[in-house]
Order: structure tokens, then C-alpha cells, then sequence
């Protein structure tokens, strides 16, 4: 069986205190309610060692790293750094790292390859612009983020790996895809691992759904058959919220 996430990404938001009281709050839900979904808390740079310390009941994902293992790479943040600090997981390939950072795939298979030979789990983000949808060319843009940043893995490592569709046209835009769109392209990814990879590898590979993703729509969104949680980004400011999303499937 597929694992069931949620991921909350913070991006540059909550100070240290702030973020601390709100993952406190956030862990006392979770306490006192029982659910089988894992809980991933994306938080900046300056929370990871404080946020991994307070709670078993998430783990805690930095929002990047740099594609160098070390060195002279001034106000970069290695693997190892966030290795350190309790962190389990890195959002790798979000929309606003390739907008406003210029990344592109081939960066990502540098940061990619880091994580997981530091045993860091990998959180890799993919979807298209606007523009790309109203084309057509959504399912290709899709395919050629997968396939040149993943598909030199090895079925071992692609296990270690959570996929997050993330229609960009979507993300802090308040517009949401349709439940039908998300399974769409769930399954669509799917497909391209069952190509690459065989059956059992796909089958096991958690595809979140991130865009928009709030407690009045989670529960519709979460219940299509290749939707297996979410990337949540503003909701997860706000432990009500975002328990609600946890507790939607």
C-alpha cells in the first residue's frame, strides 16, 4: 500500500518563535488523534533543528539545498548541514526555485543525487505554467522534469523519492485543479515510472498533489485513486487548517 503524506511547505514565512508555536501546536493535535498519514513539515534553513527536535509526529523537510557537497559557496546550505539537524527530507524542484533561481533539470540531478547518497529523502516537485496547459503541452512538460532529473536513478533510490504535482498556474493563485485534472496527471505520472521501471516501483510511489490545496477541497482531491496526499502550502500556516487536510483522507 501506497504511503499516505501530507507535507506542509512554510516557504519564507513564520519567524523561529513563531514557527516553534506552531509546530508545538501543530504536534498536541497530533498527539491526541490517531492517523496513518506521515506528516512532513517543509520549514526555513533557522527552524530545522529547533522544529525536528519538538515532535515524533512529523518529519521535518528543508525547502532546498546547494548542489555542492561543500566549499566556497557562500550562503549555501549542503546536505550534510541539513543532515545534521534531524531533517529527513528536501523539496527539491519547486516552481519558485525554477522561476526565481533559474534551476533547471540538470541542476536538479546534482541536488537530487546529494540527498540521497546522504540519506536524505527526496521531495521532487514537477508540473506546468499556464501557458503550457492551455497548449497542450502539459503532459510533456511533466515527463521531461521526471525523466532527465529522476530516471537515472535506480529503482532503490526512486523508493526513497515522493513525487509532488504542482500545476504552477495553480500555486498562491487561489485556483485550483479539478479533482479530475489531478488524477489525470497523477495517473499520468504513474504511467511514465511504470514505463521506466516495471510495476512494483509505481505502485509504491507516493504522487502528492500541491496547488491551492485547502480543507474545503482536500477531501474530493485526496480521494481520487493516484492522489496519495498533498504539498500544502499557505494552509499549512495554520494548525486548524492544516490538521483538517491530514485528517481529509
Amino acid at each position: 500500500m501506497r504511503k499516505k503524506i501530507i507535507a506542509g511547505n512554510w516557504k519564507m514565512n513564520k519567524n523561529l518563535s513563531e514557527g516553534t508555536d506552531l509546530a508545538n501546536e501543530l504536534s498536541e493535535i497530533l498527539t491526541s488523534s490517531s492517523t496513518d498519514v506521515e506528516v512532513i513539515l517543509g520549514v526555513p534553513f533557522t527552524h530545522l533543528d529547533k522544529v525536528a527536535s519538538i515532535s515524533d509526529k512529523f518529519s521535518v523537510s528543508a525547502q532546498n539545498c546547494s548542489a555542492q557537497e561543500s566549499g566556497a559557496y557562500t550562503g549555501e546550505i549542503s546536505t550534510k548541514m541539513i543532515l545534521s539537524t534531524g531533517a529527513k527530507y528536501v523539496i527539491l524542484g519547486h516552481s519558485e526555485r525554477r522561476a526565481y533561481h533559474q534551476e533547471n533539470n540538470a541542476d536538479l540531478v546534482k541536488k537530487v543525487d546529494l540527498c540521497l547518497s546522504d540519506n536524505l529523502k527526496v521531495i521532487y516537485c514537477c508540473g506546468e505554467l499556464l501557458s503550457e496547459r492551455d497548449s497542450g503541452n502539459h503532459f510533456e512538460i511533466v515527463k521531461s522534469q521526471i525523466e532527465e532529473a529522476l530516471f537515472h536513478l535506480s529503482a532503490e533510490q526512486i523508493s526513497r523519492v515522493v513525487i509532488a504535482y504542482e500545476p504552477v498556474w495553480a500555486i498562491g493563485t487561489g485556483v485550483t485543479a479539478s479533482s479530475a485534472q489531478a488524477q489525470e496527471m497523477h495517473a499520468y505520472i504513474r504511467s511514465i515510472f511504470t514505463d521506466k521501471y516495471g510495476v512494483d516501483v509505481p505502485q509504491a510511489l507516493s504522487i502528492l498533489y500541491g496547488g491551492s490545496c485547502k480543507p474545503s477541497n482536500a477531501q474530493e482531491i485526496f480521494s481520487k485513486e493516484d492522489v496519495d496526499g498533498g504539498l500544502i502550502g499557505g494552509a499549512s500556516l495554520n494548525a486548524n487548517d492544516f490538521s483538517q487536510i491530514i485528517n481529509a483522507f
